[in-house]
């Protein structure tokens, strides 16, 4: 499978977003009403302050705080993979950023991601629209057919043309004998974890480890060896 992809033509991301507000008391009134009305049928019982911690996964309401990204370097006698994120408080600069590094790639390379279709791409797009940074090409939807979007989507991958379930990346990682990226914390912390521990380096770490087993089980759908932790590298 995947035996005609170029690795070396492969970016695997992954994002990392909260609410922009701290809590729901913090919360312009106005807002509110559109966070309310834009839940309700998401909410049940809860009222939309009570739901306003889950205002991280929708692009209106949530900011990016982490973009993690991984470059394959793989050549006859050396594998590497490298990995570089974006993170801070100041949502524009670091989506900046990001688009100048993939300014600096080649227009064909491929973004891979897991649920990234459903995710990650639409919310750094819609992301990008709000904060008025300039789409880079890796990115760009409009007037492009369904084929031509270099989009990787590892859940996508693994569903095959099943479309009744949703399969996490830790669940994947499990079947594949992969060491799970979970081991410190999940997506459900990661608000907690910023407004209240403000320990934005622990997200960080935590968002490079799904790029890693992302990347994992990209290998794994092309049929090559694991990397090891020597092939990978961490850049500052």
């Amino acid at each position: 499978m995947l035996s005609g992809l170029n690795l070396n033509q492969v970016m695997v991301i992954d994002i990392e977003t909260v609410p922009q507000y701290p809590n729901a008391k913090a919360v312009p009134a106005q807002v509110m009403e559109l966070w309310a009305a834009k839940t309700r049928l998401q909410r049940k019982e809860q009222t939309a302050e009570e739901f306003y911690e889950n205002a991280g996964i929708q692009a209106e309401f949530g900011k990016i705080i982490c973009i993690s990204a991984g470059i394959f370097n793989f050549r006859a006698d050396s594998r590497e993979f490298r990995i570089k994120s974006f993170y801070g408080h100041d949502e524009k600069a670091l989506l900046q950023d990001f688009g100048n590094l993939l300014l600096r790639q080649s227009t064909e390379l491929s973004l891979c991601a897991h649920n990234g279709k459903e995710f990650d791409y639409p919310y750094l797009c819609r992301r990008l629209l709000a904060q008025g940074v300039p789409f880079p090409p890796q990115l760009q939807l409009w007037g492009k057919r369904p084929w031509e979007v270099n989009h990787i989507d590892t859940m996508e991958l693994w569903r095959f043309g099943d479309r009744k379930s949703f399969t996490s990346l830790n669940l994947l990682a499990s079947v594949f004998g992969i060491a799970t990226p979970k081991d410190d914390m999940d997506g459900s912390h990661v608000r907690s974890v910023y407004y209240e521990d403000q320990n934005l380096e622990r997200i960080v770490t935590y968002c490079q480890k799904d790029v890693i087993t992302t990347a994992q089980i990209l290998l794994k759908f092309k049929g090559e060896p694991l990397l090891s932790e020597h092939d990978i590298k961490i850049i500052n």
